[in-house]
């Protein structure tokens, strides 16, 4: 006769349940960003609770994202890739075309009404990941060969990431050529075939970053920031200032300096240098801590994926932010060159925060949806697809 669950293996499952732990971490990262968002907004003409507003208002909307996409058919969605994958490259052309795409800052990012923005380039990192996950899931049996298995997913990624360097955003254009190379290697395309392009994206964006002088600039400075405290790394070297000042304890939260109009972007790309300084390196760790459970939790989900669809598009959804993690660590650290990109979940920006949003949905769904239609073997799906 067959016993219902008692309480304590329910709790443990849900203990144990990896969507839910990457749900608890982006929560806390969330409440983390709305805390130390409200001490870096203090000196800011528009006062302190303006950037705190938008960030609240940006938590709620990603929350009922979240929950919209995991209520969502995945599989029923997959109908409509093509107009999907359409929308994203359409939004990606208005951006470039003057008085329709916002500039700021020499950059064309954003579409938007009144005070209301959007950085379209967020939402075409999903589209990439969903079209690729999509195509390579219909083409399995014949990933081996070049056509089919490489050059037709590979030049998706290129068309994508070429629409986003005319913004110009080389970053965002980067991590979109990482997750898909990324993905083409998980789905078994062959290293014959991904070395060589990887060869050839390294060498393309060097041609491009000697081609421009801001950005040659920028490198150059990177390597002596000492030297270049005053010019191109001035805001890497502000960072490490707040690092400095901070200690194990930090200096208290209110209390920092570097945001004082001493760190440009404090409330965005950098404002891990002012948790650094307010709360010190143990609360810093904590925060590398935390996405490292993220990364784990996925891997750990993904062992359960029922087909290949899906494997692609969790991991797509896990590389989008764990790459954009350790981008963001690497810059405020000084160990990459300076680069604007937001950290998950903690950073101002609302167009990231809805993005992040739907990812944990995904996420919570696919938790949802697999463990409806357990299958014996499917803990081997990674095992498999890496073979």
């Amino acid at each position: 006769m067959a016993h219902a669950p008692s309480a304590d293996s329910r709790h443990a499952r849900f203990v144990l349940n990896p969507a839910a732990i990457i749900a608890v971490c982006a929560v806390g990262l969330a409440i983390l960003g709305l805390t130390i968002l409200f001490s870096a907004s203090a000196s800011y003409k528009q006062g302190p609770y303006y950037y705190l507003n938008k960030q609240l208002l940006g938590v709620l909307l990603a929350g009922g994202l979240c929950y919209v996409t995991s209520r969502l058919n995945l599989d029923y969605l997959r109908r409509y890739v093509p107009w999907l994958a359409g929308i994203a490259a359409v939004l990606l052309l208005l951006v470039a075309i003057p008085h329709i795409g916002i500039e700021v800052k020499g950059s064309r990012r954003w579409l938007g009404i009144g005070p209301v923005r959007l950085q379209v380039s967020e939402f075409a990192k999903l589209a990439v990941v969903f079209c690729l996950a999509h195509y390579l899931a219909i083409n399995q049996t014949r990933i081996a060969e070049f056509k089919r298995g490489f050059l037709f997913p590979i030049a998706i990624v290129f068309a994508y990431a070429g629409l986003i360097m005319l913004e110009p955003d080389f970053g965002t254009a980067a991590l979109i050529m990482a997750v898909g190379l990324t993905l083409l290697f998980l789905a078994g395309a062959r290293w014959r075939y991904i070395l060589p392009c990887i060869g050839a994206v390294v060498f393309l964006f060097a041609i491009m970053v000697i081609h421009n002088p801001n950005r040659l600039r920028r490198l150059t400075a990177f390597l002596d920031v000492e030297a270049n405290r005053q010019g191109g790394t001035y805001q890497l070297y502000q960072a490490l200032a707040a690092f400095a000042a901070g200690g194990t304890d930090g200096v208290g939260l209110g209390q920092g300096r570097q945001q004082l109009s001493y760190l440009p972007e404090a409330h965005t790309d950098f404002i891990l240098a002012v948790i650094a300084e307010e709360l010190g390196l143990w609360f810093t760790l904590g925060v590398v801590v935390v996405f490292t459970i993220i990364f784990i939790a996925g891997l750990i989900h993904l062992r359960r994926a029922p087909n290949l669809f899906h494997f692609l598009l969790v991991a797509g959804c896990l590389l989008l932010v764990s790459l954009q993690a350790i981008i963001n660590l690497g810059v405020v650290t000084g160990i990459f060159p300076t680069k604007g990109m937001s950290l998950p979940f903690i950073s101002a920006g609302l167009s990231n925060l809805l993005l992040m949003g739907m990812i944990v949905g995904i996420f919570i769904n696919t938790q949802r949806t697999w463990g409806r239609a357990a299958l014996p073997g499917r803990s081997r799906m990674m095992e498999e697809v890496l073979a």
